[in-house]
């Protein structure tokens, strides 16, 4: 150690002193502590702790006392655990200021840290919404050329894309919501046979211009939100913005098709496909995902867990077809005077199997012969239990989404109450 005098140093952590020889110093565990041997002046060592009496040759940190005093105990034994009615959060603030990690932890303590992490959100909170550092008091006066367009972008980006993000936003929000309830009712009416009786005439040309002015609604939207979004490419890879796509596309191709070729009886092939197309547009519904935290939740998660996903479909897949050929093999495979036609083939016995794995049983099929019960039996069981060991990940993911999107959505809010306030 090049600054200071004496044999020893003296650490005074929150009031509790503890002192160590020079030498210690130079390879001690903690990096905020073994940096004070590089010092080569006061500058340097008030860089590292709050003060310095030259005299005692004595660092002060002011810091937790007790939370330092467990850190000491890593140091001596080399277990690191949490300091008992103290916030998990707060003692890892204290972990990483003396230069530890997460993984310095015991196994125990960092599965707590992970679920107070996941719970306050932790992982995701960014630092500030993009308009807040601008309008800070750093950065008045300091615009620089093309910063107010920039802010309008922003401010208009935000009001189509986070509905909490002002007022503005939740109106316009709440119209859109308001189009899709609309659009839906409509689809849903004009499948009625009474709307489509030539004496409703009038009903069904209303309900198409009904539906016009909604398509009109969600194409503007559409293209409003596109020109304004910053990244272009990116705009269209969103999966929100396909599924915007999906539902309005079908509308215009349905207009031409009808354009150019008439809903003729004659052209049944050209009438499948408008009816199909019609159908397309239940993905409206979907776009409340965009105003609604469940949806996007469980979108989020669907995402995050499709590993979880896959593994619970090939558990489903793999008990399927060893229950579907065993069903098959004791139904009507087997020559014990009762076969049962239900279960002539394996891809029959897949559709029992499905619906038993999962306890729905409609009980269109069933078995009939005693080794075939006891295997539905089994059958059952084993769907309960495959079932349940993914659910549990998704389960915590599912949390895990709800919290960080709620987050967000918090953020946002306290943007809109400092609106109301100015």
């Amino acid at each position: 150690m090049n600054f200071g005098r004496g044999p020893s140093v003296v650490l005074n952590v929150g009031g509790t002193r503890y002192s160590f020889s020079r030498e210690v110093l130079k390879d001690f565990p903690l990096r905020r502590v073994s940096r004070l041997h590089g010092c080569l002046s006061e500058q340097d060592v008030l860089e590292v702790c709050d003060d310095y009496d030259r005299e005692r040759n004595e660092y002060f940190f002011d810091r937790h006392s007790e939370a330092f005093g467990f850190i000491m105990l890593y140091v001596r034994h080399g277990h690191l655990r949490f300091v008992p009615h103290m916030c998990e959060l707060s003692f890892y603030n204290e972990m990483i200021y003396w230069g530890l990690e997460g993984s310095h932890l015991d196994y125990c303590c960092q599965r707590r840290l992970d679920d107070r992490m996941s719970e306050t959100c932790t992982y995701y909170a960014a630092e500030e919404p993009p308009g807040e550092a601008a309008g800070g008091p750093e950065g008045k006066g300091r615009r620089p050329p093309g910063a107010e367009g920039g802010k309008w972008l922003e401010r208009m980006r935000r009001t189509f894309e986070e509905p909490t993000s002002s007022v503005a936003a939740q109106v316009l929000a709440t119209v859109s919501i308001l189009f899709v309830i609309v659009s839906m009712v409509v689809l849903c009416a004009s499948t009625l046979p009474e709307w489509r009786a030539p004496e409703n005439r009038s009903v069904e040309e209303q309900s198409r211009i009904i539906e016009a002015i909604c398509i009109g609604w969600f194409t503007a939207e559409c293209i409003v939100r596109f020109i304004v979004s910053k990244n272009k490419c990116e705009f269209v890879r969103r999966p929100l913005n396909i599924i915007d796509l999906l539902a309005i596309t079908p509308y215009y191709i349905s207009v031409l098709m009808t354009v150019f070729t008439g809903e003729n009886s004659q052209l049944q092939r050209a009438g499948v496909t408008l009816r199909v197309l019609r159908m397309m547009r239940i993905f409206w519904v979907i776009k409340l995902a965009r105003h609604f935290i469940g949806l996007q939740t469980l979108g989020l998660t669907l995402k995050r867990c499709y590993r979880e996903m896959v593994m619970l479909l090939v558990f489903i897949c793999v008990a399927m077809a060893i229950f579907s050929a065993l069903s098959q093999l004791l139904e009507n495979g087997l020559d014990l005077g009762t076969k049962n036609k239900d279960y002539a083939s394996i891809p029959a016995a897949c559709w029992w199997v499905i619906i038993s794995m999962t306890t729905v049983g409609y009980g269109d099929m069933c078995p009939i012969t005693v080794p075939g019960r006891i295997l539905g039996g089994i059958c059952v069981v084993s769907g309960i239990v495959l079932l349940a060991l993914p659910i549990t990940f998704i389960y915590h993911s599912f949390v895990q989404c709800y919290h960080e999107l709620k987050f967000r959505s918090a953020r946002y809010s306290r943007s809109l109450s400092a609106e109301f306030l100015n």
